[in-house]
């Protein structure tokens, strides 16, 4: 026999078993080779769902301690934690406007036990008013479910010269930069919110930023700026302590469980004002899509809850579990809207 005849050259032919089987049997192999790579590979996968979580899962929070999206955070880590008999772990990284938190998930591994919470002022805002972000919210992540979403109210001194939205905008039309509000980063949805209303009412408002969330409200009661831009559960510390009021709601209409609250508009300011956050858990790009869909059913299971949703409700901000193909549509339509807007109100950070 001749052996050379059957020495391979790998270097001129894809296939280094062409010259040893007839082609009906290499293709045979091929596709053989190929289904059981396939089976292989979704049962490792099923086995992945099935025994997930077989260890802590840690939750990475853009918010600081004690706000409505940490809040709301722990309320549902606390559920999974009782649904997966393993301990869910949050941990609060704020700062650098979400950059801290969203690198430090990035580092992770694609597995499902490292979660990021996020909100649209991360996901659709940044990437339009930064020059640079360290992320890409179309590519980086996998998107799991939002918790809630939350329209937000317009909170003053209860003792102060404002009560109503008419009357900051005219203290704004006498003069520039006369009145500043109070937000919690450049580019979060109440900094936004202020820019929209100052838009809108062809006025000119300041904003100004605190790293520290009660130093948000308290800069309010205490007069160092005309008023801020929250979710109801945010204001009612200083609400409950007689500090601050609400005098509207930026939504298109009264909401029906705060009747008494008049819209920005039925407040003397402009029209169309509808500024809301949302707050949504994602995951590392990559994370196999059946452990996204086991997260996001147990959470969906946990905001349907009647004693969770009892307690998002009296904290003023409505359950919204969806799909991971949802939050996907949403993350790119909202991006779409604040970037045409972004540019329409003139802001930009550094």
């Amino acid at each position: 026999m001749n052996t050379r005849e059957y020495e391979v050259d790998t270097r001129a032919r894809p296939y280094p078993f062409r010259r040893l089987l007839p082609p009906s049997s290499l293709q045979r192999l091929i596709l053989h080779l190929v289904c059981a790579a396939s089976m292989s590979l979704f049962a490792a996968t099923t086995a992945t769902a099935q025994t997930f979580p077989a260890k802590p899962v840690r939750i990475i929070s853009t918010y600081p301690p004690g706000i409505t999206p940490d809040i709301a955070t722990r309320l549902v880590a606390d559920k999974l934690t009782k649904y997966w008999n393993q301990q869910v772990i949050v941990e609060s990284r704020p700062g650098g406007n979400g950059f801290i938190a969203i690198g430090a998930l990035k580092q992770a591994p694609a597995d499902g036990y490292t979660l990021l919470v996020v909100g649209n002022a991360h996901m659709a805002i940044n990437p339009h008013l930064f020059k640079s972000v360290p992320y890409d919210p179309q590519t980086d992540f996998a998107p799991i479910s939002t918790l809630y979403q939350a329209p937000f109210f317009l909170g003053v001194a209860t003792p102060g010269p404002y009560k109503s939205v008419r009357d900051i905008v005219d203290a704004a039309s006498t003069g520039a930069d006369k009145i500043a509000y109070s937000s919690p980063y450049v580019g979060s949805p109440p900094h936004f919110g202020g820019a929209a209303r100052a838009h809108l009412s062809k006025t000119r408002m300041l904003a100004v930023h605190y790293k520290d969330g009660p130093q948000i409200y308290t800069s309010v009661a205490n007069g160092d700026v005309a008023f801020s831009i929250a979710t109801i559960r945010s204001f009612a510390p200083m609400v409950d302590a007689g500090k601050m009021k609400v005098i509207a709601v930026a939504a298109p209409a009264r909401l029906t469980a705060y009747p008494d609250i008049p819209t920005v508009e039925e407040s003397g300011g402009p029209k169309g004002m509808d500024v809301t956050t949302w707050i949504a858990f994602v995951a590392p790009h990559g994370t196999p899509t059946a452990v996204v869909d086991r997260i996001n059913a147990d959470m969906t299971r946990a905001l349907n809850e009647p004693d969770l949703k009892q307690r998002f409700r009296d904290d003023g901000v409505a359950p919204s579990p969806m799909s991971p193909t949802s939050l996907a549509e949403l993350i790119r339509s909202e991006s779409t809207v604040y970037e045409k807007s972004i540019k329409l109100f003139g802001l930009q950070a550094d």
